[in-house]
């Protein structure tokens, strides 16, 4: 068979320096677009655009992706232009206290209405006593003070007329009203003379004072009514004079905002009426109180329900963008904090504050799923004020039934808010496989893209992203060969020559890195030679566990052969990924056959340390055997598969190929060369598939041949399909063009057999039989020699059994 090795061309792509017209990235322009994202950034425009209910965006991107700085510079200037939204502010609930009024606002006139309120105070503060210190109301008072004196004395008058008449003296003094007799000169009889009076003198004074006592209790209660009635003239009278003096400072306020909301109207009505009946506050004066050794001193009186909250205001144009970092369920909703008083804590409508909601009332939220997931009930407050389209602030200990006090219950606000989510698609996926409501909330999804397609165009607009890092990290420009240097990276990343990572954070660390050393040399830009430095010093930063694997290779602690041939055995090819660091290396994989009743046992599997994509590629060359060869007879093999000294998971179905090729070495006892390695999954048809982390694993078996000394017999066997895909190092290259080290192209496992061993593969002849030396022919050859055997076997097993029976009967 002809099988074709690959070029040095085609195991590495490079980016020609020429191919980019500019000598540093200090003469690049900046992106206007966002390279490779079109789609999401189509989805993102349009979920920001559409203000229908429910149309909250999902924005899914692998970290380190750019998701959250794209989304965000986006939706920024998608912002600039849009109306900037209503303040909103807490007010004193005058007739339920507790429930504090939420009040809106045009925008930046919150704070100019709280200072509105404090001058209104400031003046009535000063305005108020002036006035009730004045002639006017004094003389009012006056007034009032004697018509009730008039009326009072009036009314004593007749009493005591009435107690002249019946010679009884009326006398007022500290202790009351006392009655006295008098005689008949006037004058009033002292206790010794009334005794020496006749009895029936004696009684009828008795009887007049009785009567007297009967008229006085209908007087008290004609004083207290005038009491009454003069206390609320006095009253009324300061509500009157009041109200003259706060009527045309609150009506230049509803003046002002007569053409907003009704609510600011009748909160402005309710200050007016509680500052006329609580006028009081605004006359008391600091009283000092002595009770026991303990002195107190009354505070002036509190003016804090006139204050008002200003919860949310704009200070810049445009809708706002928020970004909550750590989206708890009071940093979303709100809270309501407390203070110490008294060793209680108490709260007020001016403590509460603010959430991330609030801040984003009629612009942008930014979220991260899965921050938001690992918060208590942050998730679902946030759909719940979704559905309601109003924020609620509660308390977490509510939520959670721990608490059972009157606590403030602020009015909800009105939300207009887009919700963006950021997060991983195995995220999204679940929240749309196991939440109902989430698909109703969140309606559209942007999907960031991996990478993009690799041509000239593209890499000059990849080096303009590239020159937009460096600004925009304050770096070094990057000279034009570090740039190509950067874009072949990029394209490794991708793990596809034709293709370019998407994965700005490694690109952004790469660069800085790069930046480091040049710095440290005092070059006036990067060169390829810095990015060279970094990349083999990052990836030398995260080998440890890589060079101790190797360092077991070498001491053949870990078998692994690169020369010589033997039969039943093969190097596979496996690849990890630990801590952002992936390397590659071989396995030794081995296949033991014999007589059997068509059991291909896998070790892995059985104890368990095969994953189910390993174990199904295991499945199918079993199917490929049964399927190809001795297809008139049961299989009768009985084979085992193992990755020698494996210790660990062996996942994925890469060396199934491999795993085939080791049985059909042991099966036509065809030795396989070991300077050889191989990966690729194989079909039920017998093609070979193409896998990941190639380069990874062929640079892993070179290594390994490098060390031991490269003799041009090794290589390693790759999916033809895999071709794009190969990005090597550079000492690879190097060995492939001194043709020290080979990558060949296989498509079927006839082609991979056939290299592995030397010898002819085979094919069916017209008459369906396969060569005899061939490989395909030696193991149907000795497939059916096992089911001949099988069938031997179980023959004189019967006859035995029979002979048994028949010896017993005797």
């Amino acid at each position: 068979m002809d099988i074709r090795t690959i070029t040095p061309e085609e195991a590495y792509r490079q980016c020609s320096a020429d191919e980019l017209p500019f000598e540093t990235t200090a003469e690049v322009e900046e992106l206007t677009r966002y390279i490779g994202q079109d789609r999401a950034l189509e989805a993102v425009e349009f979920g920001i655009s559409m203000r229908h209910r429910g149309f909250n965006l999902f924005v899914i991107g692998p970290e380190g992706s750019g998701r959250h700085t794209v989304v965000q510079s986006f939706i920024n200037r998608q912002a600039e232009g849009e109306a900037t939204p209503s303040d909103w502010c807490y007010v004193f609930n005058f007739d339920q206290p507790h429930k504090p009024v939420a009040l809106e606002f045009p925008s930046k006139q919150g704070p100019v209405f709280r200072q509105e309120m404090h001058e209104l105070i400031d003046t009535l503060k000063t305005t108020i006593p002036t006035v009730f210190e004045g002639d006017d109301y004094r003389a009012k008072k006056r007034e009032l003070n004697e018509n009730l004196k008039q009326q009072i004395d009036k009314i004593y008058e007749e009493m005591i007329a009435k107690g002249k008449a019946e010679s009884i003296a009326v006398v007022r003094n500290d202790q009351g009203i006392v009655f006295t007799p008098l005689d008949d000169k006037g004058r009033p009889i002292d206790l010794e003379t009334f005794r020496k009076q006749p009895e029936d003198r004696r009684k009828e004074f008795e009887g007049n004072i009785e009567k007297l006592h009967a008229a006085l209790q209908k007087t008290v209660h004609q004083v207290s009514i005038l009491n009454r009635e003069a206390k609320e003239q006095r009253r009324q009278l300061k509500k009157e004079t009041a109200s003259l003096c706060v009527a045309h400072l609150i009506d230049t306020l509803k003046a002002k905002y007569y053409t907003e909301q009704g609510e600011i109207l009748h909160y402005l009505n309710c200050v007016e009426k509680q500052l006329t009946e609580n006028v009081d506050d605004f006359l008391e004066r600091l009283e000092p109180q002595r009770e026991g050794l303990i002195s107190f001193v009354s505070g002036p009186p509190s003016f804090d329900q006139y204050d008002v909250n200003v919860l949310v205001t704009h200070e810049e144009d445009g809708a706002p963008v928020v970004y909550e970092d750590l989206p708890t369920y009071q940093n979303l909703h709100g809270r309501i904090e407390h203070q110490a008083q008294m060793g209680m804590l108490t709260t007020k409508f001016s403590l509460i504050m603010p959430g991330a909601l609030h801040r984003a009332n009629g612009g942008y939220i930014i979220i991260d799923a899965r921050r938001l997931l690992m918060e208590p009930f942050a998730y679902e407050g946030l759909k719940r004020t979704l559905r309601s389209r109003k924020i609620r602030m509660e308390p977490v200990e509510r939520l959670l039934g721990l608490m059972s006090t009157v606590t403030l219950e602020p009015e909800p606000i009105e939300l207009n808010t887009k919700v963006v989510l950021i997060g991983e698609p195995m995220i999204y996926y679940l929240l749309n496989d196991y939440d109902p409501e989430f698909q109703s909330l969140f309606k559209v999804q942007a999907d960031f893209e991996y990478d993009m397609e690799r041509s000239s165009v593209s890499q000059q607009r990849y080096a303009s992203l590239i020159a937009g890092l460096a600004r925009g990290n304050e770096l070094l420009p990057l000279h034009r060969t570090a740039v190509a240097r950067v874009i072949e990276e990029a394209a490794r990343h991708a793990g596809d020559r034709k293709k370019l990572s998407l994965h700005i954070r490694k690109v952004a660390d790469l660069i800085k890195e790069a930046d480091y050393l040049a710095r440290k040399t005092n070059k006036e830009h990067i060169e390829a030679e810095d990015i060279e430095i970094a990349v083999t010093a990052s990836k030398r930063r995260g080998r440890r566990i890589h060079d101790r694997i190797f360092e077991s290779i070498e001491d053949n602690i870990r078998h692994i052969e690169t020369s010589g041939e033997k039969s039943g055995q093969v190097n596979g090819l496996s690849a990890v990924e630990i801590g952002g660091d992936s390397f590659g290396f071989p396995t030794r994989i081995t296949a033991v056959t014999r007589p059997g009743k068509g059991d291909i046992v896998d070790i892995e599997r059985e104890i368990e340390l095969g994953g189910p994509i390993h174990s199904k590629g295991v499945l199918i060359l079993g199917s490929f055997l049964s399927s190809r060869y001795a297809r008139r007879v049961p299989l009768g093999l009985q084979a085992s598969l193992v990755f020698e000294q494996s210790y660990g998971g062996v996942e994925g179905d890469s060396a199934s190929c491999a795993e085939l090729c080791a049985l059909l070495s042991s099966l036509a006892d065809a030795p396989i060369r070991q300077g050889l390695a191989m990966t690729g999954s194989i079909s039920q048809k017998g093609e070979v598939q193409p896998v990941g982390g190639l380069n990874e694993k062929i640079e892993g078996f070179f290594d390994v041949c490098a060390t031991r000394g490269l003799t041009g017999s090794e290589g390693v066997i790759i999916p033809a399909s895999n071709l794009r895909h190969l990005m090597l190092k550079k000492e690879v290259v190097t060995a492939i063009a001194e043709k020290q080290f080979f990558i060949y192209l296989v498509s079927t496992v006839d082609e991979a057999i056939s290299l592995l061993t030397g010898q002819d593969a085979g094919e069916r002849d017209s008459n369906g039989v396969y060569p005899e030396e061939s490989i395909n022919g030696r193991v149907e050859a000795t497939l059916l020699r096992f089911a001949s055997d099988l069938q031997e076997f179980e023959k004189g097993k019967e006859q035995k059994e029979e002979g048994s029976e028949h010896k017993i009967i005797t």
